[in-house]
């Protein structure tokens, strides 16, 4: 007992100088981890890294499971379902206010729902989103249908936060900051994602010249178009879209003002087609975005948004006056490719999964809900010359689309 005593005595005894320097030693290795634990905390998560996915196989595989929100059909509630903003939202460009503009079938797109084929689609809760995506920036980089997606998110989000600050970031053309999340919503306009302009023969000729061509416009494939090239620095989560223009003969007329290809700052030779153009492009732009974003971002791009134009083209008449959905045989044959009207939707997205495969971008599928959906344009009430069946009405479809952008998102993310 007595040699245990002063065993346990000696191992307890430390000497005065010891103690101090080990006192000092746990005082600041606990101050640092401190430290790290407070900056740990303050720094924000805006996209949760693929390193901290759970490292279980079960669970990754249910993370992995996602629901394929392009299939389903949309179905009518009894009743109009209250909107999510209000059509006063000053972010709805005038054209596209179809309860504002009185449409007759305005309010009647608030009560169509998409049910996808084995899954459920959430409506997008504004309140739970800024919460979600606290401290992110969120860009939208394509043609007026991107902005017809940014005006509907900025909507839903206003009517839950109004205390906004707009400005124009990373060279946006528009923004919104919702101030007491820090979550910036940017639209960053482009018609081909790359870099066009105007172009004249040289008196002194050239590779272009000497093959008759006298103007048109000159496409770099490879220098993405100053509006949006800072926008993969600076955004946690892209969405792109493109195509309308690519087919465009009152823009791009094949033999008054062609598209002139470039690449590396001299032209493609022999002249390409637009369809191989768009391709080059495509191929050159993904390559951008990934060379300029980090793992944690998520890169989407949306596939093409169908037009309806019946009996001719936007500028032959053509129109779009329904006031339902079409029926499944009828949408094959508003967009079969023998149909040059409305052929290009199908066209581009070929391309655009093709160029897409092997990627880190995300397809965010919106062809099949939105071909159904003929009653869901401006038309006569759209403000034009001509009858709108490109653009959507506000509130209306594409507020489906950011309703299955969020939920991929999330499945993506993980809840």
């Amino acid at each position: 007992m007595a040699a245990r005593g002063a065993a346990k005595r000696a191992s307890a005894f430390v000497a005065p100088s010891s103690c101090s320097c080990f006192a000092r030693f746990v005082f600041v290795a606990s101050f640092l981890l401190l430290v790290a634990l407070v900056y740990s905390a303050a720094r924000p998560s805006i996209i949760p890294r693929y390193d901290d996915r759970p490292k279980d196989p079960l669970a990754r595989r249910r993370d992995r499971r996602t629901c394929n929100y392009s299939d389903g059909s949309w179905i009518l509630e009894p009743e109009t379902v209250p909107s999510r903003y209000d059509h006063s939202c000053k972010e709805i460009f005038k054209g596209w206010n179809c309860i504002g503009n009185r449409k007759i079938n305005g309010r009647d797109l608030l009560r169509w729902r998409w049910l996808p084929s084995r899954c459920r689609l959430p409506r997008l809760d504004p309140l739970r989103f800024l919460h979600r995506f606290r401290g992110a920036n969120i860009g939208f980089v394509g043609d007026s249908l991107n902005r017809n997606m940014f005006a509907s998110l900025v909507c839903m989000l206003r009517s839950a936060s109004g205390e906004v600050r707009k400005w124009r970031p990373a060279g946006a053309d528009r923004a919104f900051t919702f101030l007491n999340y820090n979550l910036t919503i940017a639209y960053h306009r482009t018609n081909l994602l790359v870099r066009y302009g105007r172009w004249s023969a040289s008196d002194l000729g050239g590779p272009l010249e000497s093959r008759g061509y006298k103007q048109g416009y000159r496409v770099d494939v490879d220098v993405p178009e100053q509006s949006w090239a800072e926008a993969p620095g600076f955004h946690h989560i892209l969405i792109f879209n493109t195509g309308h223009w690519w087919w465009a003969p009152s823009k791009f007329d094949p033999v008054q003002s062609p598209m002139l290809f470039f690449e590396n700052g001299s032209p493609v030779l022999p002249p390409v087609t637009p369809d191989i153009g768009f391709n080059l492009a495509l191929r050159h732009m993904i390559s951008y975005v990934e060379r300029r974003t980090t793992t944690d971002t998520m890169k989407f791009f949306r596939t093409q948004s169908p037009r309806h134009f019946e009996g001719g083209d936007w500028n032959l008449g053509g129109s779009c006056r329904r006031t339902q959905p079409l029926l499944p045989h009828e949408v094959d044959e508003l967009f079969s490719t023998k149909n040059a009207t409305n052929a290009e939707v199908r066209v581009i997205n070929r391309h655009l999964y093709e160029a897409l495969h092997g990627t880190s971008f995300h397809i965010l599928d919106i062809t099949r809900m939105s071909e159904l959906r003929a009653d869901a344009h401006p038309s006569t009430t759209g403000g034009k010359k001509h009858e709108d069946c490109m653009h959507w009405c506000l509130p209306g479809l594409t507020d489906t689309w950011n309703d299955a952008f969020v939920a991929t998102l999330e499945d993506h993310l993980g809840n």
